[in-house]
């Protein structure tokens, strides 16, 4: 007898690779005058992983919380396997869609096994009356979420802390803890906001291993990231927002390649920009002007000087 082992780590339900589960349409997020987020397009197939870049106050987080419904859209849809997710975030993680959040949210107080189980709620089918009676059937689904939380708490590297409050982890384990909690929802489509954000390369490298993991498992990962290396070694695709728009997509060597996402980082103007020929006239004429004055004994020695006091810093910043 033999088994088939290509799909055995599969999330139950997951849909053929390269099919569309999420379809964000002209997202738009206006908060009274200002608009922090203006007719994004974004879709993520099964089976990739798809990175979300751009300056602070790009509009990213804001564009997770129109997806996770956290924010209502001023305008556009968000689909979700071909239906349009209501306007609620725990609708939307019954969906299928989960997240975690730039900030650690993690329930201190509460075990890191504990942690988990919540995120297990939307689940199970056990209701008010089942928990207060506490019959069999209360009793066998508690059983199997222990299971599962158990198996996700090895899957992430932490069953051995199971019994720990959550605040005593150190800062890269609370990272793992709040993804293990999100993939207590059984989600078809992960979103991480920043997820390496404060670690160290070697915590970087951990989380990097644990999203390719996750992917193998059929779940999808779309991911907000500031650190470069990690994001382009880790996305099929990046997407990139300024000012709540999405300038450009595509893979890692379009996006680097592409010199509006460099100046956008980097702040350098771009060419044939007016701002960038009017900079190039001013330093021509204070060129020329500075070749047509004359140079005199007290200038030269102030030179010289200057000179001296300069290299002397410069190899004082060599040391």
């Amino acid at each position: 007898m033999t088994t088939d082992t290509t799909t055995k780590d599969t999330a139950p339900g997951a849909p053929a690779p390269g099919t569309t589960i999420l379809d964000a349409r002209g997202v738009t997020m206006r908060f009274g005058g200002l608009t922090a987020v203006n007719g994004v397009d974004l879709t993520v197939n099964s089976g990739e992983i798809v990175g979300l870049i751009g300056p602070n106050g790009a509009g990213k987080t804001t564009f997770f919380n129109c997806l996770t419904g956290l924010y209502i859209p001023t305008e556009g849809e968000v689909r979700y396997k071909g239906q349009v997710l209501p306007a609620k975030s725990f609708k939307v993680t019954a969906a299928g869609i989960a997240r975690t959040f730039q900030n650690i949210r993690l329930f201190g107080n509460m075990t890191v096994l504990e942690n988990v189980l919540v995120g297990r709620h939307t689940r199970t089918k056990e209701g008010f009356w089942s928990a207060v009676l506490r019959g069999p059937g209360f009793h066998r689904a508690e059983k199997a979420s222990r299971e599962r939380a158990t198996e996700l708490l090895e899957f992430v590297g932490l069953a051995h802390k199971a019994d720990h409050l959550a605040r005593n982890l150190p800062y890269g384990e609370q990272r793992k803890l709040e993804i293990a909690r999100a993939l207590a929802s059984e989600p078809g489509l992960l979103l991480l906001d920043e997820p390496t954000a404060g670690m160290n390369p070697q915590e970087t490298r951990a989380t990097e291993e644990l999203v390719f993991a996750i992917r193998d498992k059929g779940i999808a990962v779309l991911v907000i990231e500031h650190d470069m290396r990690f994001i382009f070694n880790l996305c099929d695709r990046v997407a990139v927002l300024v000012q709540g728009e999405k300038l450009v997509e595509g893979d890692s060597a379009t996006v680097q390649g592409d010199e509006r996402v460099v100046a956008a980082y980097l702040g350098e103007p771009l060419e044939n920009d007016p701002g960038a020929a009017e900079a190039a006239e001013v330093e021509a004429a204070e060129a020329a002007q500075a070749s047509e004055t004359p140079e005199t004994p007290e200038t030269s020695e102030t030179s010289e000087a200057d000179t001296t006091t300069d290299t002397a810093a410069g190899k004082e910043n060599d040391r």
